[in-house]
């Protein structure tokens, strides 16, 4: 199995929106006997605390429901998970200070690299901050992203072997 962990900031916004539409893809198309996914935090502000109240709701209007609680990413986690994608550059940057080498640093990519709309440094915008339509905007980007990481896995543009 592959083992993907999603990151943001906090854990309450961004990464566990990722990690919840990608297990409701998985579902949709029949492979979750093929992935393990999870998402953290840099920070520990949030730890256990559920998802944004604001983001869920955005997201019960899209059909999907979900509980995570937040967690902060662990050294540990470079061991264990094959692909980490931070929502940002700011995350991204924090993730390469916590690695123990370039092993460790390519396993880390951009969630918009994947976004037909985004880039190789495009970010995932956080709308912790502002009104209920940048969620909506939030939603659709990491949408897009999603599916078009799950397109690079399954068609094999992302290679990696599972620890």
């Amino acid at each position: 199995m592959k083992k993907i962990c999603f990151v943001c900031l906090g854990n309450i916004v961004r990464s566990p929106l990722a990690e919840a539409i990608f297990n409701q893809k998985l579902v949709q198309i029949g492979l979750t006997d093929k992935y393990v996914v999870d998402s953290a935090a840099i920070g520990d502000w949030h730890v256990g605390e559920r998802p944004d109240q604001r983001m869920r709701r955005v997201a019960a209007r899209k059909g999907l429901v979900y509980d995570h609680r937040g967690r902060q990413i662990r050294k540990s986690d470079f061991e264990a998970f094959d692909l980490i994608v931070a929502m940002d550059r700011d995350n991204r940057s924090a993730l390469y200070q916590m690695t123990r080498g370039s092993t460790e640093q390519q396993k880390i990519r951009l969630l918009r690299e994947f976004d037909p709309q985004g880039g190789p440094n495009v970010a995932v915008p956080d709308p912790y901050y502002g009104g209920l339509d940048g969620f909506d905007e939030v939603y659709r980007i990491i949408e897009r992203s999603v599916e078009g990481l799950l397109a690079a896995l399954e068609d094999g543009e992302l290679d990696f072997e599972s620890e």
